[in-house]
């Protein structure tokens, strides 16, 4: 029995992007009609579209399909949720690690839609600075918590392939609303977020 994949695409936007391709790599000076290269633009092709398939996701809709009524106003924490996005500078991937927390005000969410949160953002041209607060922005509006906080650390390959060349830097960026502009609730956060469980 033949492997047959069964992921779905646009057929007219990937054959545009299959001709596009095709015509960059012509462009930079190899040979698109090279055996090595001959499907290469219309992977490409799948593959942006499934690593910006971010545009046809809803983040409010993903969090509201698992929202449940909660008396809890203790601190909820999902850190180290695995993040992979694209430059929209250079369209080099960026990636590392978002860590999230909010305190409820009546509401909860399951935990594995906070990580489709980030995924719905991340698989987009973005910049971390925007993506950070974008998280944010959906648990507040959807949950309407206490407070929210959204730390990110990424490496970006477009500093370390190109550029400035620095393989090791790591950018940190953050975003807090609500309780977690009090510097107690902010400390508890940061700690938790660093600490190792035994």
């Amino acid at each position: 029995m033949a492997y047959k994949r069964t992921e779905q695409y646009d057929e007219k936007i990937t054959g545009e992007l299959i001709r596009s391709y095709r015509d960059a790599i012509g462009l930079l000076g190899e040979d698109p009609d090279r055996e090595g290269l001959l499907k290469t633009p219309e992977r490409v092709a799948k593959a942006m579209q499934y690593l910006t398939q971010g545009y046809q996701l809803d983040a409010h809709a993903i969090l509201n399909s698992a929202k449940f009524h909660e008396d809890v106003s203790e601190m909820i924490v999902v850190k180290d949720i695995e993040l992979y996005s694209m430059c929209e500078h250079h369209m080099l991937p960026f990636f590392g690690k978002a860590h999230v927390a909010y305190i409820p005000n009546g509401w909860i969410t399951g935990l594995s839609k906070v990580a489709r949160v980030v995924d719905v953002y991340a698989r987009r041209l973005q910049v971390q600075e925007r993506l950070t607060i974008q998280i944010k922005d959906a648990i507040k509006e959807t949950l309407n918590p206490l407070g929210v906080a959204v730390v990110i650390e990424a490496q970006h390959l477009c500093m370390m392939m190109r550029g400035v060349q620095k393989q090791n830097s790591v950018t940190t960026t953050s975003a807090f609303d609500g309780e977690f502009h009090k510097n107690s609730t902010r400390s508890e956060f940061l700690k938790l977020i660093s600490s190792q469980l035994s």
